[in-house]
Protein backbone atom coordinates (compact mmCIF):
# COMPACT_ATOMS: atom_id res chain seq x y z
CA UNK A 1 0.00 0.00 0.00
CA UNK A 2 2.88 2.56 0.63
CA UNK A 3 4.58 2.22 -2.41
CA UNK A 4 0.93 2.95 -4.30
CA UNK A 5 0.71 5.96 -2.28
CA UNK A 6 4.67 6.58 -3.29
CA UNK A 7 3.66 5.83 -6.78
CA UNK A 8 0.91 8.42 -6.54
CA UNK A 9 2.59 10.93 -5.34
CA UNK A 10 5.75 10.96 -7.31
CA UNK A 11 3.84 10.77 -10.48
CA UNK A 12 2.02 13.86 -9.41
CA UNK A 13 5.50 15.83 -8.50
CA UNK A 14 7.09 14.53 -11.61
CA UNK A 15 4.25 15.08 -13.80
CA UNK A 16 4.00 18.77 -12.32
CA UNK A 17 7.77 19.47 -13.15
CA UNK A 18 7.64 17.85 -16.61
CA UNK A 19 4.45 19.82 -17.23
CA UNK A 20 6.66 22.94 -16.01
CA UNK A 21 9.69 22.53 -18.15
CA UNK A 22 7.30 21.71 -21.42
CA UNK A 23 5.37 24.66 -20.61
CA UNK A 24 2.17 22.65 -20.27
CA UNK A 25 1.44 23.53 -16.70
CA UNK A 26 -1.70 25.63 -17.56
CA UNK A 27 -3.38 22.69 -19.56
CA UNK A 28 -3.12 19.87 -17.47
CA UNK A 29 -4.41 18.85 -13.55
CA UNK A 30 -3.55 16.75 -10.67
CA UNK A 31 -4.70 13.82 -12.36
CA UNK A 32 -2.91 14.39 -15.37
CA UNK A 33 0.38 14.74 -14.00
CA UNK A 34 0.09 12.07 -11.83
CA UNK A 35 -0.80 9.86 -15.26
CA UNK A 36 2.24 11.47 -17.04
CA UNK A 37 4.70 10.98 -14.19
CA UNK A 38 3.84 7.40 -13.71
CA UNK A 39 3.52 7.02 -17.80
CA UNK A 40 6.87 8.64 -17.41
CA UNK A 41 8.56 6.68 -15.01
CA UNK A 42 8.18 3.36 -16.94
CA UNK A 43 8.84 5.15 -20.81
CA UNK A 44 12.29 6.49 -19.21
CA UNK A 45 12.70 3.32 -17.56
CA UNK A 46 12.76 1.63 -21.06
CA UNK A 47 14.73 4.67 -22.93
CA UNK A 48 17.49 4.08 -19.94
CA UNK A 49 17.20 0.64 -20.14
CA UNK A 50 17.76 0.41 -23.92
CA UNK A 51 20.35 2.76 -23.55
CA UNK A 52 22.48 0.38 -21.43
CA UNK A 53 21.92 2.55 -18.27
CA UNK A 54 20.88 0.48 -15.09
CA UNK A 55 17.09 1.01 -14.16
CA UNK A 56 15.71 2.37 -11.22
CA UNK A 57 13.36 0.78 -9.14
CA UNK A 58 11.15 3.11 -7.52
CA UNK A 59 10.21 0.03 -5.00
CA UNK A 60 13.71 0.08 -3.39
CA UNK A 61 13.08 3.47 -2.43
CA UNK A 62 13.37 7.19 -3.75
CA UNK A 63 16.42 7.98 -5.52
CA UNK A 64 17.48 10.99 -7.10
CA UNK A 65 18.71 8.62 -10.35
CA UNK A 66 15.12 7.06 -10.18
CA UNK A 67 13.38 10.82 -9.99
CA UNK A 68 15.77 11.93 -13.47
CA UNK A 69 14.67 8.90 -15.45
CA UNK A 70 10.61 9.66 -14.73
CA UNK A 71 11.20 13.09 -15.46
CA UNK A 72 13.33 12.16 -18.54
CA UNK A 73 10.13 10.09 -19.40
CA UNK A 74 7.03 12.30 -18.56
CA UNK A 75 9.46 15.09 -20.92
CA UNK A 76 9.20 12.59 -23.65
CA UNK A 77 5.75 11.31 -23.08
CA UNK A 78 4.33 15.31 -22.96
CA UNK A 79 6.30 15.78 -26.24
CA UNK A 80 5.25 13.29 -28.15
CA UNK A 81 1.54 13.83 -27.02
CA UNK A 82 2.22 17.51 -28.48
CA UNK A 83 3.31 15.97 -31.84
CA UNK A 84 0.44 13.90 -32.09
CA UNK A 85 -1.92 17.05 -31.18
CA UNK A 86 0.29 19.21 -34.06
CA UNK A 87 -0.23 16.36 -36.37
CA UNK A 88 -3.90 16.15 -35.65
CA UNK A 89 -5.01 19.79 -35.91
CA UNK A 90 -2.45 19.32 -39.50
CA UNK A 91 -5.27 16.69 -40.90
CA UNK A 92 -8.38 18.66 -40.14
CA UNK A 93 -10.03 19.58 -43.67
CA UNK A 94 -10.68 23.33 -44.43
Amino acid sequence: MISFLVWIVMGAVVGWLASLLMKTDSSQGTILNIAVGIVGAFVGGFLFRALGFSGANINEGISVYGVVVSLVGAVVVIAAAQLLQRGTRRRTPA
